[in-house]
């Protein structure tokens, strides 16, 4: 699946160890958050001086998404199919 635009705002629900998102609310569904795949900071020159930002890369049941700290927004998504979503909540049964 590609990746799709957003740039919606969420709700960040719960956060792990006071900085990563651990559920965040996004439409008015709730994502759980199983991994952090990715972190990284952005920075960028603006008239007021040097703004930084710091990205997530998440993985949830549904797929992939970005997030961007300060006002929590969501950046991009990429979804699963809903066939390989199917597959995925039956197995594996070890988790």
């Amino acid at each position: 699946m590609r990746w799709r635009i957003y740039d919606e705002a969420v709700e960040l629900v719960e956060q792990r160890f006071q900085c990563l998102p651990r559920v965040f609310r996004w439409r008015g569904r709730r994502y759980n958050v199983e991994a952090v795949q990715r972190c990284w900071t952005a920075s960028r020159r603006r008239w007021r001086g040097r703004v930084e930002r710091r990205f997530f890369q998440v993985q949830c049941a549904e797929g992939s998404f970005d997030l961007k700290t300060g006002a929590w927004h969501l950046r991009r998504a990429r979804f699963f199919s809903a066939r390989a979503l199917a597959v995925r909540r039956v197995s594996p049964a070890w988790r």
